[in-house]
């Protein structure tokens, strides 16, 4: 989860104006590629270079319109000759009502394009057992950077829409990083003093002794240079541009580090220039060094740059704003830089806060997991009993179809077996089984010779 990075990856040929710029849709070239090899390189492709992802849900969306409006000439005229704050206050969004039929019909293809896709993210979340009571007209209107209410049409309050919904995001993101990183810091130690407590003490000493040995190691690195200073400036010219330290020169600095020549040395092409320095005191390879509070660092470094020369506050440092910056006295001695762990980034009762909040999530996930081990329990008694109730119905059903069925006929004798010929008979008659010696009764004939006395004349 906290294992993020904020690569810097090779930067558009072009950059699109200043609403580009506000949008910081492009990404840098690494800072350690010589600038005019990676020109040749990006000419001799012919590839269009990607863009970083902007972090924001409606990225792909941003970038696309983007693009369309890119090919349009009148727009890109309009664009060139506006300021920051005609883009940021929407005036420039009226220019859409000038753009040629084609660009308009794809615009109106990629809102609805994004509609559709918004409308199964809506239909996914609402959908879910937790969205229960969730009104699904306050959900849609969380997408404020289109226009719901016409799905079928891009329209210059769309422009407008998304982009004050990009540039707020965007301004937004490192508060909110700063915020997670906070979190994710508080939670390390949370879990740290966990651990601690389920040993004994000799073990917790020695887990003790060893967790104060990795942060003095950690803070065994070399000396950090205050970021953009000219001490900062000038190790890159030597180390990363390979130039003689001697010959330093601010405008020509500007130059090589504008990577794709827009006059601009925008927030990612910043960053790369602190490369070095952090490098100085993270190494992926030592336990000690922690790469989540890395980039904690690297933004700190922006951030301050971007303070201190960004005069007007557009996100981005021009030639003359780079220039004078280099005048004053903070780039020619500036003071200390105090890297991450030896800032304080939460209190005890920040923490402690934290924690007590943690408690009661975890209570509360205790308890719906005895809740919900009592209702499966309850479901397990209750799926024996129908179970019970069916075998004795199926019982019931069997005895009923046994009373139903008529009484079985009586046994009829087997013709075959009592058949004798009559012959057979006679002389059964005439010669009585031996054995059968009794004699007859008094004027009792055998019925063989009443047959032949009745066949005399």
């Amino acid at each position: 989860m906290w294992e993020k990075s904020r690569g810097v990856r090779r930067m558009d040929e072009i950059r699109w104006w200043s609403l580009m710029l506000v949008c910081t849709l492009v990404a840098a070239v690494p800072i350690d590629t010589d600038k005019t090899k990676a020109t040749v390189e990006a000419a001799d492709d012919g590839q269009k270079p990607q863009s970083t992802d902007t972090g924001l849900y409606y990225d792909r969306y941003l970038r696309e319109v983007v693009e369309v409006l890119e090919t349009d000439p009148h727009f890109r005229e309009k664009i060139q000759a506006a300021d920051t704050e005609d883009i940021k206050s929407g005036r420039i969004s009226q220019e859409l009502d000038f753009v040629s039929h084609h660009i308009r019909t794809r615009l109106d293809e990629l809102k609805r394009q994004e509609v559709a896709r918004l409308r199964v993210l809506i239909k996914a979340k609402l959908s879910a057992p937790e969205s229960a009571g969730i009104d699904r007209r306050l959900f849609l209107q969380k997408f404020n950077h289109l226009n719901h209410m016409n799905p079928d049409s891009f329209e210059p309050r769309d422009l407008d829409m998304l982009i004050k919904a990009a540039t707020k995001d965007l301004e937004n993101y490192d508060k909110e990083h700063h915020e997670e990183f906070k979190r994710y810091e508080m939670m390390k130690e949370h879990e740290r003093r966990e651990y601690l407590k389920g040993l004994d003490e000799e073990t917790r000493q020695r887990e003790e002794a060893r967790y104060e040995e990795m942060k003095r190691k950690h803070k065994e690195h070399p000396k950090i240079n205050h970021p953009g200073s000219k001490d900062q400036l000038r190790e890159v010219w030597q180390e990363t541009d390979g130039l003689d330290p001697a010959d330093f020169d601010p405008r020509t600095f500007f130059m090589l580090h504008d990577t794709n020549s827009d006059g601009f040395i925008d927030e990612q092409e910043m960053e790369a220039l602190f490369t070095k320095e952090l490098e100085k005191a993270y190494s992926p390879q030592n336990e000690e060094d922690d790469m989540v509070e890395m980039e904690e660092e690297r933004l700190r470094m922006r951030e301050h740059v971007m303070n201190e020369v960004d005069v007007n506050q557009d996100r981005l440092i021009n030639l003359a704003e780079f220039l004078r910056a280099t005048e004053k006295q903070e780039f020619l001695e500036p003071d200390g830089w105090e890297t991450v762990d030896e800032q304080l980034i939460y209190t005890e009762e920040e923490l402690q806060e934290f924690e007590n909040h943690i408690s009661k999530t975890e209570e509360d996930l205790q308890r719906k997991k005895e809740e919900l081990q009592r209702q499966e329990e309850e479901l397990n008694k209750q799926q024996q009993h129908i179970q019970a109730q069916r075998q004795e119905l199926q019982q019931v059903v069997q005895q009923m179809e046994q009373k139903k069925l008529p009484p079985p006929p009586p046994a009829l004798p087997d013709p075959a077996a009592h058949f004798q010929p009559v012959g057979e008979q006679i002389s059964h008659l005439a010669s009585p089984q031996v054995g059968n010696s009794q004699p007859l009764p008094p004027g009792h004939l055998p019925d063989a010779a009443v047959v032949r006395s009745q066949q005399t004349p």
